[in-house]
């Protein structure tokens, strides 16, 4: 997959003195988490507080149509491709199903996650991690697999996309699902999927859930989009139903504690020349923006790890998988656990009233989500000083009225109730990245909590690591 100009990605890093301060400085986020105007959903409907109830209070409607790149395999070698990728098991894995799938490099660190979806016995949808998606298509052409390969990439890069996809969630979900299908299709288990029709269209449905209710995303041909959305929205008022704009969408992650694209572990594994020589220097891996007061002249100490994300429950060690011998060689190792750090509010009250004095402001916390790059990585220091973690995401969720970040910890310092501290803001006033403006550093107290920290959105996430490993 070369670049108009013939460079790949080896050829950009070979020419790059600093990766990481170039990640840090100079580059611009590729995905509308971080970069608005690279997706045509407004970033409000209404107003974000009330988006945000919508998923706690009654039904919250995304359009993930134009954000969300996705991949088409099939053919007979489809099934072997992806098992020899993912860290997953593919051994009871039928059509109608789907699951979290994960993939790493040779040395066990993760190079991004998608969602899965079995369409038909040889036939597999990979839903959003660009990264993953360009790995596998990378495997599927220089392993010389019997497989084809279709993309969909996002609107922002391909204006023709083939697929909508709406998310739908909160208490009513179920109820206004089942009032606007033709026929009801019975019980459809948490990621597995089904066919109905909504409006007259041909709809895939998958039963998921962010925020602890029966919630499904609805796909089918994009032709057909603005005819189901309307109807679901018709149908929804007696629901009150909310439409989310795309800041409610992205401000999410603190309640449901997800991780989406952490840095990918792809710049520095020797066994992965061949694919840096494969993707061009203008895709997103050259896209990698990192922001955070944690700093390292080491890409790898941004790296993560299956326990880092949460999901190392998901792997499993009955098929031969790239990565695998280095994750069981961590399995007894020591790991850092993915949390929620609480805000103090004491502390986040006092970086807004700085916006009121005279000395250099702390760094401004957007709402409803305040990280400010694509890769986001905080310090969080034990109480004494020592570094014990990082915090990715950090975001206002007016349901729990507070801040919340995710974060990963040493196990010594995950445990609930535990007090840290996360540095706030970047040093030496601010890096050149167009969200950071000069600003000085806060220490931020902070409390270790569960993730994800919403409880029946956790109550979800055990039962889903249950039936998706």
């Amino acid at each position: 997959m070369p670049a108009a100009n013939g460079r790949s990605l080896q050829d950009w890093i070979d020419a790059i003195p600093d990766l990481v301060d170039h990640f840090r400085n100079e580059t611009l986020a590729p995905h509308g988490k971080d970069r608005a105007g690279l997706s045509p959903v407004p970033m409000e409907f209404t107003n974000w507080r009330e988006e945000q109830k919508g998923w706690r209070e009654s039904i919250a409607l995304f359009d993930q149509s134009h954000h969300m790149p996705e991949t088409f395999l099939s053919g007979p070698d489809a099934r072997k491709l992806l098992s020899k990728i993912g860290i997953n098991s593919l051994a009871n894995f039928g059509p109608m199903k789907a699951k979290q799938f994960i993939g790493c490099n040779t040395k066990g660190q993760v190079i991004g996650e998608c969602v899965l979806e079995c369409l038909e016995e040889d036939s597999f949808e990979l839903i959003s991690g660009m990264h993953l998606q360009n790995w596998v298509h990378y495997n599927a052409e220089a392993g010389g697999y019997d497989v084809k390969i279709v993309r969909d990439h996002p609107t922002s890069m391909n204006p023709n996309r083939t697929r909508f996809r709406f998310g739908m969630d909160g208490p009513h979900a179920e109820a206004l699902f089942r009032e606007v299908v033709e026929q009801d299709p019975g019980e459809i288990k948490f990621f597995n999927m089904a066919r109905v029709r909504i409006a007259g269209c041909d709809v895939l449905v998958l039963r998921h859930g962010m925020a602890g209710h029966k919630g499904v995303e609805l796909s089918g041909d994009f032709a057909d989009g603005a005819k189901v959305r309307a109807r679901l929205i018709e149908a929804g008022r007696k629901y009150d139903l909310r439409v989310g704009g795309m800041k409610t969408y992205y401000s999410t992650l603190g309640e449901t504690g997800w991780v989406g694209y952490p840095t990918p572990a792809i710049y520095t594994d020797p066994a992965l020349e061949g694919f840096r020589r494969w993707l061009p220097d203008d895709g997103w891996e050259s896209c990698t923006q990192i922001g955070g007061s944690f700093i390292s002249d080491n890409i790898e100490d941004y790296y993560v790890t299956p326990w880092d994300l949460g999901v190392d429950k998901l792997m499993k060690f009955d098929h031969d998988f790239i990565g695998r011998e280095a994750l069981e060689e961590m399995v007894d190792q020591p790991h850092r656990r993915k949390v929620t750090l609480v805000w103090n509010n004491e502390d986040v009250t006092k970086i807004w009233a700085s916006l009121m004095g005279d000395d250099l402001p702390y760094k401004y916390m957007e709402l409803p989500m305040a990280s400010y790059a694509f890769q986001m990585n905080d310090q969080v220091c034990s109480l004494d000083g020592k570094l014990v973690g990082l915090s990715n995401f950090i975001g206002y969720t007016v349901n729990e009225r507070k801040f919340l970040s995710v974060a990963f910890l040493e196990e010594g310092h995950a445990a609930p109730g535990t007090q840290v501290e996360v540095v706030w803001g970047e040093p030496d006033g601010g890096t050149r990245k167009p969200s950071v403006e000069g600003h000085q550093q806060l220490r931020v107290r902070a409390t270790v909590e569960a993730a994800p920290y919403a409880k029946a959105a956790r109550e979800l996430k055990n039962s889903r690591l249950m039936m998706t490993a």
